[in-house]
């Protein structure tokens, strides 16, 4: 249920009905906006009145919110979430590009790919140290070392970090990095999710193989429900028929993203695709269609990766499609 107050409400009377709505065993998410605020009610409230309620002089209008999710419902939160890692904004009309190789392999490589997509205009650097992998003997990742590598990198950049974590056993690596981003295949993990609710963090939230857009946000949810709102959503490309990209990327789901929620929602075009050449039509396309942001494999060497080569773009390559992206942000920003 969402409760509009009127406009110039004291604070005094806001308080009081807050307080009363709490007695309730309800609680309240509070979207103060520039001209109206909406007081989000979250818990049982088949018990509330809403004649009563609506009656009052300070309420414009009361509503029942029907959708399972709430504390990332745009009609609790109308405004647009701005997601702040160090003086990147992500969201409510700032666009990130994120960029870096899939997988950290050694010191050189990531400093060099770092300092390369950081001249390109990359706000912030990806990289895996963790990596699940669909097969047992494949690469998975350097893991604690390659999160002290990715430091190495950030220090020798500025840039903000972002990197998977796995699991909550590996929470406490990662205290020191900007950005925690959650795969596609622990989007249901939600022990993991209500864990990262707990911090004051940002993060990454990738939608699942086969998932539709309400378990994304109600992946969200926990997230948010456990005292975490800065999520950004991710638009990841998911599991259809068809067999010639990797996955099937649905941008559809940004703009009705957009719609249901008031969270960031950027694109990875790498993953959606699998084909490096197929990377930079599927981000202007996502940029066009009013993404928050986009996260692209960019590896010095993709022939010799050791995760996910065919999907890298070279550094002169990123170079090129950031130029290109900044061309469409002019005309649809």
């Amino acid at each position: 249920m969402i409760v509009v107050l009127k406009h110039g409400v004291s604070e005094e009377k806001k308080a009081q009905l807050i307080s009363w709505l709490e007695a309730l065993g309800l609680r309240i998410h509070i979207s103060m906006g520039e001209y109206q605020t909406v007081l989000g009610l979250i818990g049982d409230t088949t018990g509330v009145d809403m004649d009563l309620v609506g009656s009052l002089e300070i309420v414009d209008s009361v509503k029942r919110v029907t959708e399972p999710f709430k504390c990332c419902n745009r009609k609790f939160h109308p405004e647009d979430m701005v997601v702040e890692v160090g003086d990147v904004k992500v969201g409510g009309g700032n666009f990130v590009m994120i960029a870096g190789p899939c997988s950290v392999e050694t010191e050189d490589q990531i400093v060099t790919v770092a300092k390369a997509v950081k001249a390109a205009g990359a706000q912030m650097l990806r990289g895996g140290a963790f990596k699940p992998r669909t097969s047992p003997y494949d690469f998975a990742g350097l893991k604690a070392e390659g999160l002290e590598l990715l430091k190495i990198a950030r220090k020798e950049t500025g840039l903000p970090i972002v990197t998977e974590l796995m699991n909550i056993m590996d929470l406490h690596l990662f205290e020191d990095v900007d950005v925690i981003q959650v795969g596609a295949r622990n989007m249901q993990n939600f022990d993991l999710l209500r864990e990262l609710g707990h911090l004051d963090k940002p993060i990454l939230l990738k939608r699942g193989l086969a998932n539709t857009l309400k378990e994304l946000l109600m992946s969200a949810e926990y997230i948010m429900a456990s005292g975490n709102e800065k999520v950004i959503l991710c638009e990841r490309g998911i599991r259809t028929f068809s067999d010639y990209t990797r996955n099937t990327l649905d941008l559809a789901a940004v703009p009705m993203l957009h719609q249901l929620t008031h969270l960031p929602v950027i694109v990875d075009p790498s993953h959606a695709t699998g084909i490096a050449r197929l990377v930079p039509p599927m981000a202007l396309a996502a940029t066009a269609g009013g993404a928050d942001g986009l996260i692209i494999e960019v590896h010095n060497d993709p022939v010799h990766a050791l995760c996910d080569g065919a999907q890298s773009l070279r550094p002169e390559e990123f170079s090129v499609l950031a130029d290109k992206v900044r061309a469409i942000r002019g005309i649809v920003a």
